[in-house]
């Protein structure tokens, strides 16, 4: 059988001249069309060019577009897009019409759904090609025939397509309605070139759907599995859960803001919905590395916690330091009664004195292990007269180790955890917590990314330098760095100000960290350019009405932020 479209009746005067060149113009469609569906990555869209580019090589006035869902026998063929030309519909797709028809069920009762045509074709692989549904036996056209009758359409010719994939799965049907003549525009069955058009273009367009389908499925499971490290990340701690989804959503708000200015510094800065999918990407393993950091060490909630908080062993010693006081009291008492040639009056002056005594001691003790306490909670400032003070109980005091030795009341370590001066961390212990952007980058630049993502080692690895060249691990400075990589850096800044599941404080108020950042910005810490669009777009109120509870929501009088220009 010839491949080029015969003479037939409608088409008068289409002679082999005529039909040879619209056959190699119909080719040349068909290649276009290829190339055009291996470049869409919006499914609707993609659904829609396939649907519209079988009506235009086959010249079909309607069609309809089904895929295949379910399993088993529950499977069945749902409505994707629908259009018909001389009726004006357009449904499904890019369109936001919704598509009211139930869909077609592949099996009824357990038994093969043969009687549809598109199912027919789902079922067995088979194309299915028309002339006429009115005067056609083997199927049922009754709901055809009903659509005709409340529209007034005449539905004729039907090319009903099997779309199979590279794997030899079927995926869906491409159903093309009423072939239009060339030349009298009258409605003809479709012919043999038709058909085969529509069959190649059925199989590129499920390879095509097929790919697009995988490539969203690989990156849901890329997703989902740097979900799964960030849960496991902040589970890992419950003083920092919550930080690695948070800080996302506010790199995302800023970076839109950013997108969104049109004038000042940063108006060149535009996002492509890749880069919008690169930076999400980055802010979701911005802390990875933070999976390597000790528990104990994150977890850190007082000064001289490790694995359980050591200010109960001191508590145990102030205990023994007051048993060996009472003690002490105890026998001088003794001594005093077997002194002879005292007078009476003065042994009980002197016993009074012993008691005085013993209770300025328990007095002092109990003082002095309050303020060790007090001592242990961590805050953003530790006076010198305080640590000095530490210092001096820790020599003050001895006290008989579980050997017999006499030691200093404080261990060398506990001294130096003791007067630690902001937070609870020791400077060895912040070199512990800050190497986890190095392990986050040693993580990052060691996976195989596809083009499109490369820059995810250098959005996520610079959150933690500064725009003066004094942050770490690399020491860059503001023009060493990308607009990504200094947004996330003032996201990751605001989260931990705000943040209310902190160990050693709570979270502040929008006034008091707007006002700090305003301070990092006159510091040379963070990005003076984006700090006035976090503040001009209010960017932070946004993400404050989604994050923060309600009584960290102030007054923000923005005219008194530090170095923020209106």
């Amino acid at each position: 059988m010839s491949s080029l479209p015969q003479s037939a009746p409608g088409r008068p005067g289409y002679g082999a001249a005529a039909a040879s060149e619209d056959w190699l113009r119909r080719l040349e469609q068909l290649n276009e069309i290829g190339a055009a569906l291996s470049l869409e990555k919006n499914l609707n869209a993609l659904l829609e060019k396939i649907l519209v580019a079988a009506k235009t090589i086959t010249r079909a006035d309607g069609g309809t577009l089904y895929l295949i869902e379910g399993e088993g026998e529950a499977q069945q063929l749902r409505f994707e897009i629908v259009r018909t030309a001389s009726l004006d519909i357009a449904l499904g797709g890019t369109t936001g019409n919704a598509i009211p028809f139930y869909p077609i069920r592949l099996y009824v009762d357990g038994d093969p759904n043969t009687s549809m045509v598109a199912a027919f074709a789902a079922l067995t692989g088979q194309t299915v090609n028309i002339a006429d549904a009115y005067t056609e036996v083997g199927f049922d056209f009754s709901g055809t025939r009903q659509f005709d009758q409340k529209t007034g359409y005449r539905s004729k010719s039907f090319l009903t397509v099997p779309m199979r994939n590279h794997e030899g799965e079927i995926i869906g049907v491409l159903q093309l309605i009423n072939c239009q003549d060339p030349v009298s525009g009258e409605i003809v069955p479709f012919s043999t070139s038709d058909q085969r058009l529509a069959e190649s273009l059925g199989s590129q367009a499920a390879i095509a759907l097929t790919n697009r389908a995988l490539i969203v499925q690989l990156e849901t499971l890329f997703e989902s599995f740097i979900r799964m490290i960030n849960e496991a990340i902040d589970e890992k701690s419950p003083y920092t859960g919550g930080h690695c989804q948070r800080v996302p959503q506010l790199t995302m708000m800023l970076a839109e803001a950013v997108n969104d200015t049109t004038d000042g510094p940063l108006a060149d800065f535009t996002m492509t919905e890749k880069d919008r999918y690169e930076l999400r990407i980055a802010g979701l393993l911005h802390d990875c590395g933070k999976i390597t950091t000790p528990v104990h060490v994150v977890d850190k909630a007082t000064k001289l916690e490790t694995i359980y908080d050591r200010i109960h062993l001191i508590d145990t010693r102030f205990e023994v330091l007051k048993r060996d006081a009472e003690i002490d009291a105890l026998n001088r008492k003794l001594e005093l009664a077997r002194t002879s040639g005292m007078e009476e009056i003065n042994r009980r002056e002197r016993s009074y004195q012993i008691d005085e005594e013993l209770r300025d001691t328990l007095r002092q003790i109990e003082d002095d292990r309050t303020f060790l306490r007090r001592c242990n909670v961590g805050a953003e400032s530790m006076s010198k007269d305080d640590q000095e003070r530490v210092q001096q109980i820790g020599l003050m005091y001895k006290w008989r180790d579980p050997v017999g030795n006499t030691a200093n009341f404080l261990t060398d370590d506990e001294l130096k955890n003791l007067t630690i001066q902001r937070g609870t961390l020791t400077q060895e212990e912040r070199e512990v917590i800050n190497h986890h952007i190095v392990s986050t980058i040693k993580m990052l630049e060691a996976l195989p990314w596809p083009k499109h993502l490369r820059s995810v080692p250098e959005y996520a690895g610079g959150h933690h330098e500064r725009m003066d060249g004094k942050g770490y691990p690399r020491g860059l400075r503001r023009e060493q760095m990308s607009v990504q990589a200094r947004v996330m850096g003032i996201a990751d800044i605001f989260e931990a100000l705000t943040a209310k599941d902190r160990p050693y404080k709570k979270g502040k108020t929008l006034s008091e960290s707007l006002h700090i950042l305003g301070k990092f910005k006159l510091n040379g810490h963070i990005d003076p350019d984006l700090f006035d669009v976090f503040i001009r777009r209010r960017v932070y109120m946004k993400y404050a009405e989604q994050f923060l509870d309600p009584d960290q929501i102030d007054a923000v009088e923005e005219s008194a932020i530090p170095g923020y220009l209106p």
